[in-house]
C-alpha cells in the first residue's frame, strides 16, 4: 500500500543502519540484499539479507515533516513498548527486537531491526485456505487476543502515560482527536461533524462500566498474523496499542458490521459470552471510531486512489443508523 508516511532511505543509509545494528562484519554485499515489504500501510519495512545470510527486517517510522493523525504520534515507541510487554507477560509469539535507534543520527526518524519471520501472512493467503482452516486460525487468534488483554495498566490511554483515570474520559479524548484531525483537513465524512459529536455524547454513559485498564492491541487484523504449519507463529505491528476496553479489539468489529467479516470463530476462541445491551452500545462506538479513522487517514496518507475512502464512507453510512442517526 502506497503512503506518504513511508520513509524510504538510500542504500548508503540502509548500510549505515545495518553496520550500527549488527557490526561492519555483517554489511551485505552484492546487489540483491534488500527489498521493500509492500503490504504495510504506515511505516516502511525492508527485508534485508546480512552478509552471513541471516534475514532481518528493518522498520522505519514516518519522516518528521509528514503530519500524521494525533493518535499516530510516537507510534514506533509504542510498538517497542508493546513488544516488551507482550514478551514479558504473555505467551503470544512476537518478534524480538535486535536493535532500536531513536537517536536520529543516521536517518530522520526512529527505526528498529527484528528477525525476518519465515511464515505466511494470514491476510495474504487466507483466500487460498479452506473455511475450516481460516476458522481455526481465527479461533486461535481470539485466544491469543484474550492473552494480550490480560496485561493490566494503571491508567487508560497511552502505554507511556500518564493516561486518564476513567475510560469515558480517555475514549472521549481519543475519538475527539480523530474528529479534530478530520476537521483540520476538511475531510468530507458524509455527515456533519456536529451530528457525529452529538451521537457520541448521547452514548458516553455506556463506557462507565469499564473500570480496569487492559492492554489493547487494537490492530490485530489478519494482515498482522504470521502462520506456519497450522499455527500462529508471530503477531506483528503493535504501534496502535493502548490501555483500554478489550471489547474495542478488531476481532469484535464484525459484530456490528458484516463487511468486516464473520466474528464467530474469533469470539469463540476469545471465550466471550453474548454481549449485553450496554456492551453492544460500546461496540458501536468503537466501530464508529474505527470507521472515522479509516476515512480520515486517507487524507493524511496521501492516498492516490479513493478505494479505501469510498469503502469506509459506506461503512459509516451503515454504522450511524445503528445509533438512530439518519
Amino acid at each position: 500500500m502506497e503512503s506518504i508516511t513511508k520513509n524510504r532511505q538510500s542504500l548508503d543509509t540502509l548500510r549505515a543502519m545495518i553496520g550500527r545494528a549488527y557490526g561492519p562484519a555483517q554489511l551485505p554485499s552484492g546487489d540483491d540484499w534488500v527489498s521493500e515489504l509492500g503490504h504495510g500501510w504506515f511505516n516502511v519495512a525492508y527485508r534485508i539479507r546480512l552478509r552471513d545470510g541471516t534475514e532481518v527486517v528493518l522498520k522505519i517510522a514516518p519522516p518528521p515533516h509528514i503530519e500524521v493523525m494525533t493518535y499516530e504520534r510516537g507510534a514506533m515507541a509504542i510498538e517497542l513498548a508493546s513488544l516488551r510487554l507482550i514478551a514479558d507477560q504473555t505467551s503470544v509469539p512476537v518478534p524480538r527486537v535486535d536493535h532500536a535507534d531513536r537517536s536520529r543520527e543516521l536517518c530522520d526518524a526512529d527505526y528498529f531491526f527484528m528477525p525476518y519471520i519465515d511464515a505466511d501472512n494470514l491476510g495474504i493467503v487466507k483466500e487460498s485456505l479452506t473455511t475450516a482452516d481460516v476458522d481455526a486460525y481465527h479461533e486461535a487468534l481470539g485466544a491469543a487476543n484474550r492473552d494480550l488483554n490480560s496485561i493490566r495498566g494503571v491508567a487508560f490511554g497511552s502505554l507511556s502515560g500518564p493516561g486518564d483515570a476513567t475510560w469515558r474520559a480517555c475514549f472521549t479524548r481519543m475519538i475527539g482527536d480523530v474528529l479534530t484531525d478530520g476537521e483540520r483537513r476538511a475531510v468530507d465524512i458524509g455527515y456533519p461533524y456536529t451530528l457525529v459529536r452529538d451521537v457520541i455524547t448521547a452514548n458516553l454513559d455506556c463506557l462507565d462500566e469499564v473500570t480496569e485498564p487492559r492492554f489493547v492491541e487494537w490492530d490485530l487484523w489478519d494482515g498482522n498474523v504470521m502462520i506456519r504449519d497450522g499455527k500462529i507463529v508471530a503477531i506483528i505491528d503493535h504501534e496502535r496499542a493502548f490501555y483500554g476496553d478489550p471489547l474495542i479489539e478488531a476481532g469484535f468489529t464484525g459484530i456490528d458490521l458484516p463487511a468486516f467479516g464473520d466474528p464467530t470463530a474469533f469470539v469463540r476462541g476469545y471465550g466471550h459470552r453474548e454481549l449485553t445491551s450496554t456492551e453492544r452500545r460500546r461496540r458501536r462506538l468503537y466501530t464508529l471510531y474505527l470507521v472515522l479513522i479509516m476515512i480520515i487517514e486517507t487524507n493524511y496518507r496521501g492516498h492516490t486512489d479513493t478505494e479505501q475512502y469510498d469503502w469506509a464512507r459506506e461503512r459509516l453510512q451503515e454504522v450511524m443508523p445503528l445509533f438512530g442517526a439518519a
